[in-house]
């Protein structure tokens, strides 16, 4: 009786468990192989499966970026959490970058996808545009500059706002931001102008010229928006990269930077070269080729099983491990963020031999799932202010365009680590799919074993199964997968009835 009476919760709990290794396992690994194939990995196109991707990201960026500006959150956050004041407005214009560049590749040509991306993505351009422009967003900077943040130096946080701006109206059209945007571009391009030496600071005492160079791309694109011409100081702006701030070993810029003296100190870092470099050829075609090549031949390091820029130059001795909130995980070397921005690097300077590759080894982390979640940069990502940064800092890397002329064509390497992943997926869906066969083989075999409290363990798989069907589906999908697997554990004839038994124990004593 106790038998049968468990079999369908058997006979569920196998087909739960196979739909789970399909579901986390199985459909990355076929959905990563075919996204290997994408030609504009190759090319100068944008990879036609960003836009399925960026459509299915659109709808939660919505409803989270519209919550968090309705909250308030960010505007009682300490300065010195550096990735919950940051992140949300770095990689908002990162989502609207990326908009922008599927947007403009739609336009030329329909056919890539069904409907515009500025169509479907319109509450989500709205909402990104509201957190970019809100005041409670820029309370970090606010603390450290004071109630004139927008008038004085802050590069960085001005930078994202030009860079945010100009990317939502061109998406919309709409001039609803055109008075802050133009006072920000004409104020920061004035300053720049008269600062001694072209650097301005991030925060006080913290000048960071791998910002300063994006600073200045994202000033010209205003122009396109503005109607305004700031080609002079364009090509002035150069100061601001020549001479001492230089890393005398790589010919680099500086990762940091005294902007009183306009003396680097530090080497040159992968992370801030990477970010750099995507904007540096539409500003200066010549010295951005050689600051490619040099990246190149202190950076880049590929053998049969990896590819990437290194966080440090491959003549330093240190760096090899770690990493920080601006490089990420440093794995032997190789910078995550380096590597990540690095995609965008090489596709804009048609370096194809470089970004396909790392491109493949990034999505072959990326983890993809039915719902449209890249498990891999989720996790590491800021879940509480931040969930979606990684996600849409990969998207923008691959949604790059080349700016300069002439290309370099991939061979079609794929690093061994790419393939290490995908088998990663494989064996563990094929693991948890003969779990799954073997609890069923095992309960048929062993039907008449005793099962201690067959009522309560009914009772807990039952509220188990539900509360983590329910929650998986619409609420909380951690929360959910984990009342699943729980349920996996029911009946039991000797894992959980020890505890069972003693729990009767207790009750009669």
């Amino acid at each position: 009786m106790i038998a049968r009476k468990f079999n369908w919760c058997i006979y569920i709990n196998t087909v739960l468990l196979i739909v789970l290794s399909i579901y986390f396992f199985f459909y990355p690994a076929i959905t990563i192989l075919h996204e290997m194939q994408d030609p504009g990995l190759k090319a100068g196109n944008v990879p036609h499966f960003t836009f399925g991707w960026h459509r299915s990201l659109s709808r939660d960026y919505a409803v989270w970026a519209q919550e968090r500006v309705a909250s308030g959150e960010a505007a009682g956050l300490n300065i010195n959490n550096i990735s919950g004041t940051e992140w949300p407005v770095f990689g908002t214009v990162f989502y609207l970058s990326s908009t922008e560049s599927l947007q403009q590749a739609w336009e030329k040509d329909p056919t890539l996808y069904p409907v515009a991306p500025a169509e479907y993505a319109l509450d989500a351009i709205e909402a990104s545009a509201a957190l970019v422009a809100d005041p409670g967003h820029a309370g970090w900077v606010r603390q450290h500059w004071g109630d004139d943040y927008l008038s004085r130096e802050n590069l960085f946080y001005r930078m994202l706002l030009i860079s945010g701006l100009t990317s939502y109206q061109k998406l919309t059209g709409n001039d609803q931001y055109e008075d802050l945007l133009r006072e920000q571009v004409e104020s920061l391009s004035k300053e720049l102008d008269e600062s001694a030496y072209g650097l301005l600071d991030d925060y006080p005492g913290q000048c960071y010229p791998v910002d300063i160079l994006p600073a200045i791309a994202a000033i010209q694109r205003a122009d396109k928006v503005l109607g305004t011409d700031h080609s002079q100081f364009v090509q002035r702006a150069l100061r601001g990269f020549q001479g001492g701030v230089l890393d005398e070993e790589t010919g680099l810029p500086a990762y940091i930077a005294d902007s009183r003296t306009g003396v680097g100190y530090g080497p040159a870092r992968g992370a801030g070269i990477s970010f750099m470099l995507i904007g540096a050829p539409e500003l200066w075609p010549v010295t951005s080729q050689e600051w490619y090549a040099n990246y190149e031949n202190y950076f880049w390091k590929q053998t049969w099983a990896t590819a990437g820029f290194r966080e440090f130059s491959r003549d330093l001795s240190y760096g090899s491990w770690a990493g920080d909130v601006d490089s990420g995980p440093i794995l032997a070397g190789y910078g995550t963020a380096a590597s990540a921005f690095g995609i965008g690097a090489a596709r804009a300077f048609g370096r194809y031999d470089h970004s396909y590759p790392l491109s493949v080894e990034a999505l072959s982390a990326s983890w993809p799932l039915p719902d449209g979640t890249r498990l891999g940069p989720r996790m590491l990502s800021n879940l509480s202010d931040a969930p979606y940064i990684g996600e849409v800092s990969l998207l923008f890397a691959l949604t790059r365009l080349q700016i300069t002329e002439g290309r370099v064509p991939t061979n079609g390497f794929v690093p061994a680590s790419a393939y290490f992943g995908i088998s990663f997926y494989l064996i563990m869906g094929i693991a948890f799919s003969r779990r799954a066969l073997r609890s069923l083989d095992d309960w048929k075999k062993n039907m008449t074993m005793p099962i201690p409290n067959p009522k309560l363990q009914f009772t807990l798989w039952c509220i188990f199964s539900l509360i983590g069907l329910v929650s998986f589906f619409l609420f909380d999908r951690v929360i959910g997968l984990f009342c699943l697997l729980l349920a996996q554990t029911f009946p039991s004839g000797n894992r959980i009835g020890s505890w069972l038994i003693d729990y009767d124990f207790l009750k009669t004593a």
